[in-house]
């Protein structure tokens, strides 16, 4: 299990919704396709990105299922299976290794502040679980608390727990983590605006927003980076930071949404408690898309 290895570009996909709210899978589907076909390496559902506070477990169930089936072993699928309770966490993930998953997205624990060593029974329990791959998601930003190198190392013992998404944009991060660790850790970005930096200090990849809607370029940056080519890395980076920067002016995935909606892709509809983005925030989010090249 230690030798599973996740790398380029992930995308940390949207669900669309109808707008009344119930999901569109007809969308889905068409989104999931389309990922595949630009080049995407693999697909992550049911993350922050994909909603998954607002979903039912039937319905975060029914997205899991339908991501694994339409993609049809044509890349995997990371299922996200985190909760603020390890008991809902657990059976999130247990549904997602029966669903076909290829692993599971567990992000830290929100709200309630675990401990280290809260944080470290939480991942474990889980892993203990399941037979399929477990990776760390660490976003303090949204949760507050922060998973520890020390601690990430101690998780790294267990043979299911294979790596991390890492969201703290602190690119020390992946240096101290390789250090600490002795078995390959796969390291996953979880920052668009850092993605070539975080692959420059030993990371593997990024699991990413803005590859919704500019999934060719953001797996070019990943491919060429790998291919040794880091001028064109750098170069489609550079020409991607306007549209990262902005997918973020207001809570994601409001935003990256609404340029979805206007790339023809799915509706902008999100669930309360996140509303539909600011005027202000629609002009920018359209003048990133035509900066970018994605609309005239």
């Amino acid at each position: 299990m230690s030798d599973t290895r996740f790398t380029g570009s992930i995308t940390a996909l949207i669900t669309p919704m109808n707008r009344d709210g119930s999901l569109d899978f007809t969308s889905f589907e068409h989104l999931v396709n389309w990922q595949i076909e630009e080049g995407t390496s693999a697909l992550c559902a049911m993350g922050t990105t994909g909603e998954s506070p607002t979903l039912s477990h039937q319905e975060h169930h029914a997205v899991i299922e339908r991501a694994i089936k339409i993609s049809a072993g044509r890349v995997p699928v990371i299922a996200g299976a985190g909760s603020n309770s390890t008991a809902e966490a657990v059976d999130l993930a247990q549904h997602a290794e029966k669903a076909g998953a290829s692993a599971v997205l567990v992000v830290t624990p929100y709200y309630n502040k675990p401990t280290q060593e809260g944080l470290y029974q939480h991942f474990m329990a889980v892993a203990d679980a399941i037979s399929i791959p477990v990776i760390l998601y660490n976003i303090p930003g949204r949760s507050v608390v922060e998973i520890s190198v020390e601690t990430t190392a101690r998780l790294a013992r267990h043979a299911n727990i294979i790596g991390v998404k890492d969201a703290t944009a602190n690119l020390l991060r992946p240096l101290q983590v390789r250090r600490a660790i002795s078995k390959h850790f796969n390291q996953l970005s979880g920052e668009d605006g850092t993605a070539v930096s975080f692959l420059a200090a030993g990371g593997d990849g990024c699991i990413s927003v803005t590859s919704n809607i500019a999934p060719a370029l953001c797996a070019r940056v990943q491919a060429d980076w790998q291919a040794g080519r880091l001028t064109d890395a750098i170069a489609t980076q550079d020409k991607l930071l306007p549209l990262h920067d902005t997918l973020f002016c207001e809570s994601n995935p409001g935003p990256v949404k609404y340029a979805a909606s206007l790339l023809g892709l799915a509706g902008e509809t999100c669930r309360l408690p996140l509303a539909p983005i600011s005027e202000h925030s629609r002009k920018l989010v359209r003048a990133a898309l035509v900066d970018t090249g994605l609309l005239n």
